[in-house]
């Protein structure tokens, strides 16, 4: 008597705990890139609104190229020249390094957004009240113009944490390179990617509660 075939031929529960323990290797890799990435993005915004020359003339084209040129072509690039110049990094670090000035030169311009949608008017009371420029930078300003652009922070935040699965052709193990690791040992592609798709979804959809829920407190 022929035994009946079963849907979950070849994949076992270590397979699981594998796909679960890269989902936190993707977590990981994202969640460094992104906090690094956010502070230089605030920083290069910061400078693309003041300074013409250093904003406009140095800084902005080094940022279009990091927005302009494919991810994983950056990432492809820097892991192999890296070793050039004498840096040694592992796959992880160069996947850090390239997300961090990736989610920086997405960042920066959601900041300059930030800063110009505080209108001047609001800016000069705050000065002829008697605030410093870092004062009015810091309590008028980021108040204001956070509120206005945090949505927009947060599809980037969203963005690069599925972007980071990219960092798989350095052969970091995250969460879409085990999911080609198991597709290949077992020949269930429907299924691993139905759970890999799961593991994004369970990592994404917190942050975006998260903020819908901070953006409304932030409203009021």
């Amino acid at each position: 008597m022929q035994e009946p075939i079963s849907f979950f031929t070849g994949f076992n529960p270590n397979d699981l705990w594998f796909l679960g323990e890269a989902a936190l290797k993707t977590l990981w890799i994202s969640l460094l890139s992104i906090s690094v990435g956010s502070v230089l993005g605030c920083i290069f915004g910061w400078i693309l609104h003041e300074s013409r020359f250093a904003g406009g003339i140095i800084l902005a084209p080094i940022l279009d190229v990091f927005r302009s040129v494919p991810l994983i072509i950056q990432l492809v690039l820097f892991y192999n020249f890296a070793p050039m110049v004498g840096l040694d990094l592992n796959p992880f670090l160069s996947g850090v390094v390239i997300l961090t000035f990736y989610t920086a030169s997405l960042v920066s311009n959601v900041a300059r957004g930030g800063i110009e949608s505080v209108d001047m008017s609001m800016r000069r009371a705050s000065r002829s009240l008697g605030l410093t420029y870092w004062q009015d930078l810091f309590h008028v300003v980021l108040p204001i113009g956070g509120r206005t652009v945090f949505p927009a922070w947060v599809g980037v935040v969203l963005g690069v944490m599925k972007d980071s699965a990219l960092v798989s052709v350095l052969g970091y193990v995250e969460l879409l390179k085990a999911s080609q690791i198991l597709i290949t040992r077992t020949q269930e592609p429907l299924l691993i990617l139905s759970i890999a798709g799961v593991f994004y979804f369970a990592l994404s959809y917190p942050i975006s509660l998260y903020a819908s829920r901070f953006e409304k407190r932030w409203a009021k």
